[in-house]
């Protein structure tokens, strides 16, 4: 019997390429973009998209999941292009992590049908508009707003108790209503007041109205956005305890951070991230909760105790059996 070589060789050849052509579409990594307002590190919004994408890269394996970011984009139009510009290289997913974004999205997203794009938090996918591949997310803040809400109350001995919002949309108002009802639900009495500095970044806006809180009676803060740094120091200055959410800011000031509502995204992405490799590009509307793990409570058991360990030891809380 005579082997047909040639055909074989070729079967041979074919196979390989075939294979290799296989491996080769399998090896591409899924690549993200983000566009943050805001540094990384800021123990706020922007740390925790950087935190929640961390977690998928090491998930997936670099090999499988890359991704770039710009942080500070607090110019809207610097934002603009930068997503553009990510767009453009062939980015899998661009995700404009905030909701004063939505308006360069309408104008970049239906240049580039082929790159899902994804903006929070917001409900509207722009759906209505005839654009199709645009994912939106929220975080449904006001249920560890009730959380912390409903601690903060707890401790306060003075029964006045101060919160600090940037402005008074998406997430962060939220979050103050919901905290606003935490307290409510233990103490109709209380006090909460509310300062709104207009702004997501003035350090020293958010300083000074802590200060101005305190000075009226406040003995327990909360607030959201980067600008929070500021407030931390000036409650860990003035005993003050503090309640953050976002992202865990029990590092500023262990002695005094309560409890954190952290935000986690890490479930949308990867929601995001399979429906585009299914081809749906956008259209999509999620939300984290505390239901389904996006929303993470932590609590500080220091921040807590330590003054009563503390009392103990120095004698200023004497215990009567």
């Amino acid at each position: 019997m005579k082997t047909n070589f040639r055909g074989s060789l070729g079967a041979l050849l074919i196979g390989i390429l075939v294979l290799a052509l296989g491996f080769s579409v399998a090896a591409a990594p899924f690549r993200v973009a983000v566009v943050m307002p805001s540094s990384i590190s800021d123990l706020a919004f922007s740390q925790s998209m950087y935190d929640s994408l961390m977690a998928i890269k090491e998930t997936m394996g670099s090999e499988n999941f890359e991704f770039s970011y710009s942080e500070g984009m607090f110019i809207v139009a610097d934002a603009a292009a930068a997503i553009r510009d990510y767009a453009s290289q062939g980015y899998d997913l661009v995700i404009a992590h905030g909701s004063q974004y939505g308006s360069s999205l309408v104008e970049i997203a239906p240049d580039f049908p082929n790159t899902g794009f994804a903006w929070g938090t917001t409900v509207d996918t722009f759906v209505d508009q005839g654009i199709n591949n645009v994912f939106a997310y929220e975080a449904r803040s006001e249920e560890g707003g009730y959380v912390n809400g409903v601690l903060a109350a707890q401790l306060s001995k003075t029964g006045i108790i101060g919160v600090i919002g940037p402005i008074e949309t998406g997430d962060a108002k939220l979050y103050v209503e919901g905290f606003i009802a935490g307290v409510a639900s233990i103490n109709a009495d209380a006090e909460v007041k509310v300062v709104w500095t207009g702004s997501f970044s003035d350090v020293a806006l958010a300083s000074e109205s802590a200060e101005t809180l305190i000075n009226a009676g406040a003995d327990v803060l909360t607030g959201t956005a980067q600008m929070v740094v500021g407030a931390v120091g000036v409650a860990r200055q003035r005993g003050a305890l503090w309640f953050g959410t976002q992202a865990d800011q029990t590092s500023l000031a262990p002695e005094i951070v309560a409890a954190n509502q952290v935000y986690d995204w890490t479930g949308t992405i990867e929601s995001m991230i399979e429906a585009i490799q299914g081809g749906t590009m956008g259209g999509t509307a999620y939300a984290i909760t505390l239901a389904n793990g996006g929303l993470k409570m932590t609590v500080n058991a220091e921040a807590l105790v330590g003054p009563t360990i503390n009392g103990i030891i120095d004698g200023t809380i004497e215990i009567e059996l």
